[in-house]
């Protein structure tokens, strides 16, 4: 996850600063850090800086960006609310390296018909911390990657908090990664 090797970046490209969510153009040439590259994100130390770089700007870091999800043939909604699923926990929180489904932040997820033969998607989700600056990227992140499955037509993902977050909520495995099941 984390490469102590540094990368030069190939181009211009925007980040997030984490953990305040203020977006910032990162310069071509600039020298950074990746210090976890899970789910298609990249977060990278920049002069003592944590950022948060998108998957679409994979090759300013010199690597490939995400494949798109793909859907069986003849697919059933079971088969499209699986891939929504699976798509959800690509997203991570950039500081912790879970994905928010193990973290528990996701609180539903409900598809219904479009009319039109497609699906649309409504979540609910929290975060870690109701001050945490990155809510509107993790939300853009999670409607991004539900909106990239098809025949999903519109994601809206609302940030909730009630109930409030609580480790109780992570899978085991997310307890025993973090070192919190006890």
């Amino acid at each position: 996850m984390y490469d102590r090797d540094p990368v030069i970046l190939k181009r211009a490209c925007e980040a997030a600063m984490i953990p305040a969510g203020t977006r910032v153009i990162i310069p071509e040439g600039t020298e950074v850090n990746v210090a976890q590259s899970l789910g298609g994100s990249f977060t990278v130390y920049v002069d003592g800086n944590l950022l948060r770089i998108a998957g679409k700007d994979a090759d300013a870091l010199g690597l490939e960006p995400p494949e798109e999800p793909k859907l069986p043939e003849n697919p059933t909604d079971d088969d499209v609310e699986k891939l929504v699923w699976e798509q959800m926990k690509t997203c991570y929180d950039p500081e912790i390296p879970i994905n928010i489904v193990d973290l528990g932040l996701v609180y539903e997820c409900k598809l219904s018909d479009s009319g039109d033969g497609n699906k649309l998607v409504d979540v609910k989700m929290t975060l870690t911390a109701p001050g945490c600056g990155m809510g509107n990227i993790l939300s853009a992140d999670v409607q991004q990657k539900i909106e990239s499955v098809p025949l999903v037509k519109a994601a809206r993902v609302e940030i909730v908090f009630d109930p409030p977050w609580s480790r109780d909520m992570m899978s085991d495995e997310a307890k025993l990664q973090t070192g919190m099941y006890y």
